[in-house]
């Protein structure tokens, strides 16, 4: 059977499981002319759902992938700058809010343009290139109307709100959006000039965060969290402020990476890098008797907020505390039942995450376990590792699901533009805990088929 006809007959018969998972649970399928509804992805909680969905995009990509020309697949590749910089113009000008206050009739791009001040016919061609992708619909000539994808950017917000307080734009959003207009802005501009900052000799082999293409292009030498201290930079430091709790949304992540019931009722967490505590929190309310301190490098004024109001007995029983700390200095806590490190490692490259482990392992007792929340990159061929950790996707499929785990792969090379940083397969996290003394003991994966973004790595020091 040609390859082809076994993608199509995987589409077929997934399309069959995915209608019968939602009939049997009640719920409806999506479609693209509706605007989006949390309430339109409830048929992923059927895990046989969410697994038909899965096989079939990662079917039709692939069947996309054998059927378009070679030249044109690499002119969609590296097409996607264009798309990128339409995508930006229509965020930057709050375009869907626009089209959402029209209603479904859609607007003219003229009376768009009033309301942006930009060209109406280049709005036009970036609104028309977008709908090419599904993003927006054109419903008659030059008159264009939000559909299921571009009314994820919708931030709920009046146009004549964003437009008198521009700085609020993304205030009490679920944060998407902010994220968006983040990597249409740094990202973009970091990858433009990634071959640059790659090929200069100095920077060859280096683990340097000032190393990145973001340091030596946008940010003039500057550290990424240099460059957000700015004064200047309030916005955008807000902005990444408002991505971080977004991103913080993980409980499952969280409560799956670690058999918590095995520790003792009054153990000690300690959450290095923690930001605000959020996963102290998610934590925190399932077992009300571990005490937690979060590090970060200075007083989280923020964190304190956030807990005053929705966990305030926590704070004032001492139950958590906010303790200012860098972790590449000495880690003054060294009766920790727990270290945990959520989306810190994957911010520094091997040289400096090493630095990290190692004042954990200083301070580690031989019964404290270190336990790793981070995306864990999976190899696009056959690896017995893969296999192990059952996460392969059925044949003739890509093994790492294709585009199905695209994001994990995108957000591999963000951190490597900005940070110069990176994800880890296992081998590499292995690599790197044993160089700081410690030694895996267990890997987990949330359910669900793009869990590879929230993996998490339990760990015991070297004896």
């Amino acid at each position: 059977m040609s390859q082809i006809r076994q993608l199509l007959d995987l589409i077929s018969k997934n399309v069959d499981a995915l209608e019968k998972a939602s009939a049997a649970d009640g719920t409806r399928l999506p479609t693209l002319d509706e605007p989006f509804n949390p309430a339109s992805e409830s048929f992923r909680s059927n895990p046989a759902a969410a697994e038909a969905a899965c096989i079939i995009r990662a079917a039709a990509t692939q069947l996309d992938a054998i059927l378009t020309p070679p030249p044109t697949a690499l002119g969609n590749m590296f097409g996607g700058v264009i798309g990128s910089a339409a995508l930006r113009m229509c965020t930057e000008s709050h375009v869907t809010e626009i089209l959402r206050e029209a209603g479904t009739g859609g607007l003219h791009v003229d009376e768009v343009a009033v309301k942006t001040g930009i060209d109406a016919q280049k709005l036009a061609r970036c609104l028309r290139y977008l709908a090419t992708y599904h993003i927006y619909k054109e419903l008659e000539p030059d008159v264009f109307t939000n559909n299921r994808i571009s009314s994820v950017l919708d931030t709920g917000k009046s146009v004549k709100e964003i437009i008198d307080n521009p700085e609020n734009k993304y205030d009490n959003t679920n944060g998407f959006a902010a994220w968006t207009s983040m990597a249409l802005d740094e990202h973009f501009k970091s990858a433009a000039y990634h071959w640059e900052a790659e090929r200069d000799p100095k920077n060859a082999g280096s683990g340097d965060p000032k190393a990145s293409s973001f340091t030596q292009t946008v940010a003039n030498g500057e550290t990424h969290w240099e460059y957000m201290a700015r004064p200047e930079n309030a916005y955008k430091r807000k902005r990444y402020g408002l991505i971080l709790r977004w991103d913080s949304r993980l409980p499952r992540a969280i409560l799956s990476a670690f058999d918590w019931k095995s520790l003792p009722e009054n153990a000690l967490v300690v959450d290095v890098g923690g930001g605000f505590g959020a996963a102290s929190m998610t934590i925190a309310r399932e077992f009300p008797k571990f005490r937690f301190v979060v590090q970060d490098i200075s007083p989280v004024e923020q964190g304190i907020q956030i807990w005053t109001k929705d966990m305030p007995d926590a704070l004032e029983s001492g139950r958590v505390k906010f303790e200012a700390h860098d972790f590449f200095m000495p880690q003054p806590q060294t009766a920790a039942s727990v270290f945990l490190l959520k989306r810190v490692l994957h911010t520094w490259s091997d040289e400096y995450s090493s630095k990290i482990l190692k004042r954990l392992r200083d301070a580690a007792t031989p019964e404290t376990r270190l336990i790793i929340v981070d995306p864990i990159v999976s190899y696009a061929c056959h690896s017995s590792t893969n296999q192990a950790l059952s996460q392969e996707a059925p044949a003739p499929l890509l093994p790492n699901w294709g585009i199905v785990n695209s994001s994990i792969y995108r957000l591999d090379l963000v951190v490597m533009l900005l940070f110069n940083a990176q994800q880890r397969t296992v081998a590499q996290f292995d690599r790197l805990l044993k160089s700081a003394g410690w030694q895996i003991k267990n890997i987990s994966f949330p359910s669900g088929f793009e869990a590879a973004v929230s993996g998490s790595i339990e760990a015991v020091p070297i004896l």
